[in-house]
């Protein structure tokens, strides 16, 4: 059966990638975003023309890793653009990242920024997404652009540079690292364009079942600490996320070979941060998988059974473990039930 599914999951994202490649979405209406939609989609934007943005954030694995969603089990990280290189984290989605504010400790608890460790604080563009954007087309281990001028050469070279004089004006190419951050910044009105924060789930839009409510008041009162069910950021509507750091326990994936993972402490030189990750969105969780920073749960259900009860794992890094979560003491059936809560929150595409 599950052959079967993912044969028909396949077929249908070919069809859905072809009717994208010919006319792009009808959600995307500034020019800024149409630009964005370009640069996001151009595989030219990786040294061997094989890999742009959407390989690793995908509208069909809820603009995460479209590779690690048809199989979490073997593949947690993304491969770059040679086809060999992995990179350390699990890839989080794009989608609904544009609310994160900027990176600011507040009351002693940091919040905002971009990546899973907060590196792309938004200190110099103003704006997170923005900057992480700018950071995986020069990554050596993803899409390895030799530098920031090679990028910019790309767009000068492309089908869609008048677009872009149309966004920026004439000459906006000229000064390289100005046009990188234009670069940042059409991609960041993108992937803020309801295209792909759309907040069209059934959550959103219709009424839950008897088993999705009953998950919904048990999420309210076991997990909405961390995720909230507010509205909050600026969203018209939930997150499902604080944008806060926490180290939840999650233990080293032994198919990632490397030294502890310490997360926002050396991003902000606090050893008192050293574990933490960034507290994700959990719309469209189910098409996201694997989960947490390292893709260590290839399940939905196993990062549920995980958040509930810690008994023998052993976590990568024992410092600032949260003690939100570990020892709820949920039922099985408890957890179902969150799971078709959290099933709802996935996005129409």
């Amino acid at each position: 059966m599950m052959k079967k599914l993912t044969g028909i999951f396949v077929s249908s994202l070919f069809l859905v990638s072809a009717a994208w490649a010919a006319g792009g979405s009808p959600t995307v209406s500034s020019k800024m975003e149409k630009l964005g939609m370009r640069l996001y989609n151009d595989k030219n934007m990786s040294f061997n023309g094989e890999q742009s943005c959407r390989n690793c954030h995908h509208h069909f694995s809820g603009f995460a890793d479209i590779t690690n969603h048809l199989d979490p089990v073997a593949n947690f990280v993304s491969t770059g653009a040679d086809g060999i290189s992995k990179g350390g984290r699990n890839a989080p989605s794009s989608a609904y990242a544009g609310f994160s504010p900027i990176l600011e400790n507040i009351d002693g608890e940091w919040v905002g920024g971009m990546f899973w460790d907060g590196r792309a604080a938004g200190w110099v563009l103003g704006d997170p997404l923005a900057e992480q954007a700018q950071g995986p087309p020069l990554n050596p281990v993803e899409m390895a652009m030799p530098s920031k001028a090679a990028v910019i050469d790309v767009i000068e070279n492309s089908a869609y540079v008048n677009l872009w004089f149309s966004v920026f004006g004439s000459g906006s190419l000229t000064d390289v690292d100005d046009a990188y951050n234009k670069f940042g910044e059409a991609i960041a009105a993108y992937e803020r364009s309801t295209d792909v924060t759309k907040f069209s789930s059934k959550f959103d839009t219709a009424a839950l079942s008897d088993d999705e409510e009953a998950g919904r008041v048990l999420f309210e009162a076991n997990c909405a600490a961390c995720h909230s069910t507010t509205e909050a950021f600026g969203a018209p509507a939930p997150l499902f996320t604080n944008y806060r750091y926490a180290n939840i326990g999650v233990p080293a994936n032994p198919g990632i070979p490397s030294e502890p993972d310490l997360g926002l402490g050396p991003v902000v030189g606090d050893d008192a941060q050293n574990g933490k990750f960034k507290i994700p969105t959990l719309r469209n969780i189910a098409l996201s998988a694997p989960y947490s920073h390292n893709g260590y749960f290839p399940t939905l259900m196993e990062m549920l059974e995980f958040i509930n009860d810690h008994t023998g794992f052993t976590p990568e890094v024992n410092d600032n473990l949260s003690d939100a979560v570990g020892n709820l003491g949920l039922s099985q059936t408890d957890l179902e039930k969150i799971q078709a809560f959290l099933m709802t929150l996935t996005d129409d595409y």
